[in-house]
């Protein structure tokens, strides 16, 4: 099945891939929004908090092989595989963080989706760019961020009502339950999509990128462990190698200058990671604070999250409108900017304990920043890559934004953790670092279009 040139998204021929990609997105973001809100009361139940950081941190960093792994299959094999393969992996680990009985095993089934999550993430984009014309995708990334919306407000709900009367597993449990359903609806459509035309069909997958993957994956997860222990010669030896090996191996995943962040496709690669270490790091922490030091509720501090889902859609919607190249570099610099001034809010009420309205709207502010430059920054990749490389380019981008989630998290998790119960101070220590992230994204915005 060749793409429709139609100017309509959703039209006859690519209506059920369009539907399908919803569908899927619509999961991820429910498993992501529900498993943010209820991970307070899932560290407390299973005793857990050190581990905080690492269950949404570990995910992140097996991503990293899910990606490698997906660009390589597409790129060769078509996306109809890594699609598949990527559905089985997130499904059976979310089976595995149901049925933990402790947070270190719950941790582990987080690792397996985060293989799955990263192969999925990078065969959407793939797969859709392909379907869908050059001139429609602002327009799809929109629709794609829409699909936020729903889980956005619902998510946080629901995970703390299935928390009060089911209990926290049935969080991951019925996200699991709805994985058939994506894949029934985006399968087919995938399935009929020509192979690339170098495909030979027996080609393995090449050894190094694989290497290098798993490097980058066992430095971040180092970078954790470093967090996790006690001061001394193993805590510094185990930061050492973590960003050693998380470093270099970036130095081989990532396009030639991402590191330097030179002009072009290199920078749209290093500032996809500053936009979402910075804005997932501080999610992560945000419901933890209302929880804990406000008091609030599983299900106030879970709207909190949604508000900024639901800007984020909004932000989406108006770049998308967005036409002119001098109009939308201006957009994707002022989006940068609303992110770091909504962080900016959400620390000052943290650490001068003012009205906690002045957290949801700075929430609310950062929502719609990321959601401007977001989806931007997906449009640049694909408008700057060759059709034979955005399988590889894809994976970049979204290997930048798991490598960087991971190192940021890690950070943040030894900073919360070096301050003994957080407090105020701890949380503060953790914004001071996705204040910083967001500040060199906001310096290097410019360099983003060529």
């Amino acid at each position: 099945m060749l793409p429709d040139n139609s100017t309509h998204l959703f039209s006859r021929a690519r209506g059920s891939a369009c539907i399908g990609a919803v569908a899927l997105v619509s999961l991820l973001a429910f498993e992501a929004m529900a498993v943010a809100a209820a991970m307070p009361a899932i560290a407390v139940a299973l005793d857990g908090l050190p581990l905080y950081a690492l269950a949404f941190g570990g995910m992140l960093a097996t991503s990293v092989l899910g990606m490698v792994l997906a660009g390589a299959s597409c790129d060769r094999h078509g996306v109809l595989r890594a699609t598949a393969a990527g559905l089985v992996v997130f499904g059976a680990g979310l089976l595995l963080a149901g049925c933990a009985h402790g947070m270190a095993w719950l941790v582990v089934g987080r690792i397996v989706q985060g293989l799955g999550g990263g192969m999925l993430g990078v065969a959407l984009y793939v797969g859709m760019g392909q379907l869908v014309p050059q001139s429609l995708h602002p327009r799809l990334f929109a629709v794609l961020a829409a699909a936020w919306v729903l889980p956005g407000l619902l998510g946080p709900l629901v995970a703390a009502w299935l928390v009060e009367q089911l209990g926290w597993r049935s969080v991951f449990l019925c996200a699991a339950v709805a994985v058939p359903l994506a894949a029934a609806l985006l399968l087919p459509a995938f399935a009929r999509l020509p192979r690339p035309a170098h495909a030979d069909g027996k080609a393995a997958l090449v050894p190094a990128p694989l290497a290098w993957a798993a490097l980058a994956a066992l430095g971040a997860l180092l970078l954790h462990g470093a967090g996790l222990a006690p001061p001394g010669m193993l805590k510094w030896a185990a930061l050492a190698l973590g960003l050693t090996g998380a470093g270099v191996a970036a130095s081989r995943l990532l396009p030639r200058g991402s590191l330097r962040a030179a002009p072009g496709l290199p920078s749209v690669i290093v500032l996809r990671g500053l936009l979402a270490s910075a804005f997932a790091t501080t999610e992560v922490f945000i419901p933890l604070f209302l929880t804990r030091e406000q008091g609030w509720s599983l299900t106030r501090a879970g709207l909190t999250l949604s508000v900024g889902a639901v800007l984020w859609s909004c932000g989406s919607a108006v770049q998308s409108r967005i036409r002119l190249a001098r109009d939308r570099r201006s957009a994707l610099q002022a989006g940068f900017g609303a992110v770091l001034l909504g962080i900016t809010l959400v620390t000052t009420q943290v650490l001068t304990g003012v009205s906690p309205l002045l957290l949801v709207c700075g929430w609310a502010l950062a929502g719609f920043g990321i959601g401007v430059s977001f989806p931007m920054l997906s449009v640049l990749m694909l408008s700057l890559s060759a059709s034979a490389e955005q399988g590889r380019n894809a994976s970049a981008l979204q290997l930048s934004d798991a490598l960087c989630s991971s190192a940021a998290l890690a950070v943040a998790g030894a900073l919360f953790n070096a301050a003994g119960d957080g407090g105020r101070h701890g949380y503060g220590l953790v914004l001071v670092l996705t204040l910083a992230l967001a500040a060199a994204g906001v310096l290097l915005a410019r360099r983003a279009c060529p």
